[in-house]
C-alpha cells in the first residue's frame, strides 16, 4: 500500500492532535491523534473536522488512532472543479485510510458523515471494521423535485443571491439544528464550524445531496453497525433512525436523550460511552494505525 503525499501545513483543533493535508488533489485536511486500531470521525454538512474534538481526545485515550477529517471543500481541505460526486468523497476516505497503511478502519459519521460511509459502504465494504452513524438518513428519495429545487434555493439564496456569508447565517441555523438544552459550549464550536463553510462548495454539496440515494446498500451492510438518534432532531427524528437501524441486519440502536442533531457536541460524555462500548466488542477488527507523517519520511 503506498503512501500518499502529505503536506502539514494546517493546524490541530484537539488539543495534542496532529495535522496535516493527504493528497493528491485535492487535498484532505485531518487531525489525528494515539495509536491502535483506527477509527476515522466524518462531520455534517454544516460542520468541519473541529466537531470531533472531544471525540479524537477520548478515543486516543481509550487506545485508538482517532482520525477527523474535513470533507473536499471544507475547512482545511481543497475546493475542486465541477459538481460534487460522493463516488469521490468516497475515493478521498479510501486515501486517508491508505495513509494510515491499514486495511480496515472503524467508520463513524454523524448527518451526511453517515451519508458519506454509506457511499464508501458501496464501492469499498472490505475497508470497514465496524460502522456507526449518527443522525443519519439514506435517501433523499422522498423528497419530490420541486422540495429539492426548494431545499437548494433556502440554502443557496442567502449565500449567492443576498450575498450573505456563511458566519451571518451560522447561529441561526445552529439554532434550528441543537436541542433546546445544547450548552453553549456545543453552540459555540458548531457555529464556529459552520462559520468556516466554503460558501461555493457547500452549495456543491447541499445539491448533490438531494440526490443522494443509498437505501439499496442497507440490507447488504454485513458489519457490527451502531446507529445513534437524538431524541428531539428535527431532521433526522427518532422514528427515521429506527427505521434506518431496522433496515440494517443485526444493527444495534441507541437513542440519546434531550439531543438534537448534533449529538456527539451536545452529549460528548453519553455520545462517547455509547461509542466506547460498541467498539471495543470489535475493537481488533480494524488493524493497528502507522503514522502517515514516519511513513511519509
Amino acid at each position: 500500500m503506498n503512501s500518499s503525499p502529505l503536506t502539514p501545513d494546517v493546524a490541530p483543533y484537539a488539543e495534542g492532535a496532529k495535522a496535516m493535508r493527504i493528497g493528491p488533489a485535492p487535498f484532505v485536511a485531518i487531525d489525528y491523534i494515539g495509536t491502535g486500531p483506527l477509527v476515522i470521525f466524518l462531520h455534517g454538512i454544516g460542520g468541519d473536522r473541529s466537531t470531533w474534538a472531544h471525540q479524537l481526545t477520548a478515543f486516543a485515550e481509550a487506545g485508538y488512532c482517532a482520525v477527523a477529517w474535513d470533507a473536499r471543500g471544507y475547512g482545511g481541505s481543497d475546493d475542486y472543479d465541477g459538481p460534487l460526486s460522493f463516488t469521490d468523497i468516497a475515493d478521498d476516505l479510501a486515501r486517508v485510510i491508505d495513509a494510515f497503511a491499514v486495511d480496515k478502519a472503524h467508520i463513524v459519521g454523524t448527518s451526511m458523515g453517515g451519508r458519506i460511509s454509506l457511499e464508501f459502504f458501496a464501492h469499498h465494504p472490505d475497508r470497514f471494521a465496524t460502522l456507526t452513524l449518527a443522525g443519519v438518513h439514506a435517501s433523499f428519495g422522498h423528497f419530490s423535485p420541486e422540495k429539492q429545487k426548494a431545499f437548494v434555493a433556502a440554502r443557496s439564496k442567502p449565500l449567492i443571491e443576498d450575498g450573505l456569508e456563511p458566519g451571518d447565517l451560522a447561529r441561526c441555523a445552529i439554532d434550528r439544528l441543537a436541542g433546546p438544552s445544547a450548552s453553549e459550549d456545543a453552540r459555540t464550536r458548531a457555529i464556529a464550524a459552520a462559520s468556516r463553510l466554503h460558501k461555493h462548495s457547500y452549495i456543491k454539496t447541499v445539491e448533490a445531496t438531494t440526490q443522494f440515494d443509498r437505501e439499496h446498500v442497507l440490507a447488504g451492510i454485513d458489519v457490527p453497525t451502531l446507529v445513534i438518534g437524538g431524541e428531539v432532531d428535527p431532521l433526522t427524528p427518532p422514528d427515521m433512525t429506527r427505521k434506518l437501524a431496522a433496515d440494517i441486519p443485526s444493527a444495534e440502536y441507541h437513542m440519546i436523550y434531550d439531543v438534537g442533531h448534533l449529538g456527539n457536541l451536545e452529549n460528548p460524555v453519553e455520545f462517547n460511552r455509547l461509542l466506547d462500548q460498541f467498539l471495543a466488542r470489535f475493537r481488533d477488527r480494524a488493524n493497528v494505525a502507522a503514522d502517515p507523517k514516519i511513513l511519509a519520511g
